[in-house]
């Protein structure tokens, strides 16, 4: 079924569950969060990658992602002179099949994504599970005491647990990008399994990785 809906280019990948803070200041994206609360909720505006171009400007995202990821007003908070700060916790994905440029913000039209935990999903979620236990403990040693806070266990369903690992690691926006688009849990947890075992080799060779987001407590089962 085809949607239309507000679009938020971004330089960051938004999945499911994931909790996105945001302080939107540009005149266009005032309005889109004006606009949405003149709807009835949910409200949600969609969040895609920025392929080419930049975050801020009149014409700075150039070419968008394929899929992106719906991201549902939790709170806003407005100031007096019309910024807003804003939170957001991603729900839905969905693939971009149009643009609507008639506001001053974009609007997409967009396919939402189903979400299948795919061919045996429990036995690779086994194995990654390990994968990200041995991954997070050498993260850990590499960024020293007090460099990474503690966590929730991920969670127990593969769906929940794909998106789960592919907020938490410390990857480049390409391989988050692609995380996102894979079709089910099953083929993004393979794909998380090849990314933890090299980030594992990595950090037993080269210790000093940036702690960046990791399991900063921003992930939201939902």
């Amino acid at each position: 079924m085809i949607e239309r809906v507000p679009l938020f280019p971004l330089g960051t990948v938004l999945f499911p569950g994931l909790v996105l803070p945001l302080h939107l200041f540009e005149e266009r994206y005032r309005l889109l969060v004006g606009d949405l609360l003149d709807r009835p909720e949910p409200r949600a505006f969609g969040v895609i990658g920025i392929e080419l171009g930049h975050e801020v400007g009149a014409e700075a995202a150039h070419r968008l992602a394929e899929v992106g990821c719906l991201a549902e007003l939790r709170e806003v908070t407005p100031h007096p002179d019309g910024r807003y700060d804003v939170v957001t916790v991603g729900t839905r994905r969905f693939r971009l099949k149009g643009l609507d440029r008639s506001r001053p913000y974009l609007q997409g039209e967009v396919d939402l994504l189903p979400e299948e935990p795919g061919a045996d999903a429990e036995a690779v979620a086994r194995r990654v599970r390990l994968l990200f236990a041995l991954y997070r403990r050498r993260l850990a040693a590499a960024a020293g005491p007090g460099g990474i806070a503690e966590s929730l266990e991920p969670p127990d369903d593969p769906v929940g647990l794909s998106y789960a690992i592919a907020a938490a690691a410390v990857l480049d926006g390409h391989d988050k990008q692609r995380l996102l688009e894979c079709e089910d849990a099953a083929l993004r947890l393979r794909a998380e399994a090849h990314l933890l075992a090299r980030e594992n080799r990595l950090l037993d060779v080269l210790p000093m990785v940036p702690a960046g987001q990791f399991l900063d407590g921003s992930f939201n089962p939902n």
